[in-house]
């Protein structure tokens, strides 16, 4: 007999519950790294999945693209194993065309919880390693052509059984990536965090029981859904489009169009990308559950930033995408920078969305994740070392607050890395970093800066790899609102001379005394420019606070004047 939902007090308890597993979950990953990438930029996900491998329950400080591995890999996991699952087991992988991955340095991890013997729920993780091997190094670089470029490619398979490592599989994955001692010890903090968060979901069923917590899995999933089709029935019914492009793909193709008909009709939404191009050779292909996950999380940015990040929110839109397309890649088709790809689908459902709900709406955010590798012999050590980092940029203006500087957006939740980070774990000094003046477009609402970093090694010669959007188109501006700048690389030579690079570079060479200079894309301005000095007169005579000789001052004008 199907138990009953907990009461709303007691959900409300379990829920919360379920949130503090995860969050703690998340910052024992955090703490257990090794790698800047994870312990400095929280590149990482923690979740709770039912047994069926439905999302319950994701860390609150998630990353939104890691939604879709997370469920593709449960998917995978379930129709390969079925019943052949026991306790102590921990199940790996990280493809994207055969397990249910979005690109390959995210290693999925999952861990069934056992009850009395009964199978209780799954605890995931993913952690984007900084090197999965391949042709370039950090896994991520422009001109990869084809998946077997791109790194190391793990169906699901089990990591541990019944409580032992399968100290031959993960010899076989070490064997195969860059920095091996650093990817041991991350994949050993995505083990200690899947344990802990076992020990913590079975301390919660042994206070609350073994039904009410799953009869609670399904509620918090039904609620969810149901909170957000009421939003999504606030929308004027009716058919939304928009396009964009992509700058270029690395390996010639330019100018790449996404398209979207936004179809709402009540409760139900539809999102249609036919007319979104082909799949291209580089690899800002993506496949269908990126998309789906891109879509997921502008529904909710837009609707109800608020509302749980769960399978409720999945199981909502209904997506009609070409096999084949940019948005659906087919095997082969290289996927590693399928963030950037996903940044600009969400561009584009919220410039088809910006008329329904112009309040919700914000300019084009700098839409990429800006992606530098660094790679070379330490001189300290003889070691190798390995620097990857995607670095934040401008958001968009909106309707009421300028955009912020600097910051990931979107899809993505990391942190810039700090400097001192950098000097003390690598051999490069930052010579300057900063937001760039001017970089977010005009508005009433400015959109905002986009950043700076210049970076030189120490001690050797270092390899640059390199992956850039909204290099050649700038982010647009919403309701007049002014386009934000393109970002840019360079190479600055020992004698100062600058060498404009490509969107997309692989295998540059930076020697002692050059540099390498990393320019982000700001944001979008929301609103005509010319609005901002008069609401900014309107807010400073509202506020009382400000004299007429102030207001004179500043403005040319004092009450009383007509």
């Amino acid at each position: 007999m199907k138990s009953p939902a907990p009461d709303p007090i007691t959900l409300e308890i379990l829920y919360n519950a379920l949130k503090s597993i995860g969050d703690e979950t998340f910052i024992a990953l955090m703490r257990s790294a090794y790698s800047t990438n994870i312990k400095e930029r929280r590149d990482h996900s923690t979740a709770i999945m039912d047994t069926a491998g439905r999302l319950v329950v994701q860390a609150e400080s998630s990353l939104p693209v890691h939604v879709a591995s997370m469920t593709g890999l449960m998917t995978k996991l379930l129709d390969k194993f079925g019943g052949d699952i026991g306790e102590g087991d921990i199940f790996i992988a990280n493809d994207p065309h055969v397990a249910g991955g979005t690109h390959l340095p995210d290693i999925n991890m999952a861990m069934p919880v056992f009850d009395g013997g009964t199978l209780l729920a799954f605890m995931c993780n993913i952690a984007h390693h900084a090197d999965v091997g391949g042709m370039a190094p950090g896994s991520m670089a422009g001109g990869m052509s084809e998946i077997y470029q791109e790194g190391l490619r793990i169906p699901v398979v089990r990591l541990f059984r019944g409580g032992e490592l399968c100290q031959d599989v993960f010899d076989l994955i070490l064997l195969n990536v860059r920095i091996p001692e650093e990817r041991r010890g991350d994949y050993y903090a995505q083990v200690a965090a899947c344990k802990l968060g076992a020990r913590r979901l079975l301390e919660t069923a042994g206070v609350y029981g073994f039904d009410p917590l799953q009869a609670a899995f399904a509620e918090i999933i039904a609620l969810t859904e149901k909170r957000m089709r009421h939003a999504i029935a606030g929308i004027p019914d009716g058919t939304y489009a928009f396009d964009d492009v992509m700058d270029d793909d690395g390996l010639g193709a330019r100018d790449i169009p996404i398209r979207v008909r936004i179809d709402i009709d009540g409760e139900a939404i539809r999102f249609d990308f036919t007319g979104t191009a082909p799949q291209v050779g580089g690899n800002i292909n993506v496949t269908a559950n990126a998309t789906h996950s891109a879509v997921c999380y502008a529904l909710k940015a837009l609707l109800d930033p608020e509302v749980p990040n769960n399978q409720g929110v999945l199981d909502i839109p209904e997506l009609v995408i070409d096999k084949g397309s940019l948005l659906d890649a087919a095997f082969p088709a290289p996927v590693a920078a399928r963030a950037n790809t996903c940044q600009r689908i969400v561009d584009v459902i919220i410039g088809a969305l910006a008329e329904a709900l112009p309040e919700h709406a914000v300019a084009a955010a700098n839409g990429a994740n800006t992606t530098a590798v660094f790679s070379g012999t330490d001189p300290r050590s003889g070691s190798g070392y390995l620097y990857l980092e995607t670095l934040g940029g401008g958001f968009g203006g909106r309707a009421a607050k300028d955009g912020k500087d600097g910051v990931q957006v979107h899809i993505t939740n990391t942190s810039n890395l700090p400097v001192e980070a950098i000097e003390m774990e690598y051999p490069l000094i930052v010579e300057s970093y900063g937001l760039i003046e001017d970089s977010g477009g005009a508005g009433t609402y400015r959109g905002g800066m986009g950043l700076s970093r210049v970076i030189r090694p120490v001690g050797g010669s270092c390899e640059f790899n390199g992956a850039g959007e909204r290099f050649t188109h700038q982010p647009w501006g919403l309701f007049g609102g002014g386009a934000g700048a393109s970002g840019r690389f360079r190479h600055v030579d020992a004698g100062g001379g600058e060498t404009a690079l490509a969107t997309k570079p692989m295998g540059v060479r930076v020697d002692e005394g050059e540099s390498i200079v990393i320019e982000t894309p700001g944001a979008g301005g929301y609103g005509a420019p010319g609005k901002r000095a008069a609401q900014a007169l309107a807010d400073d005579l509202a506020s009382g606070k400000f004299s007429a000789a102030y207001l004179k001052r500043h403005y040319g004008y004092s009450p009383g004047e007509e």
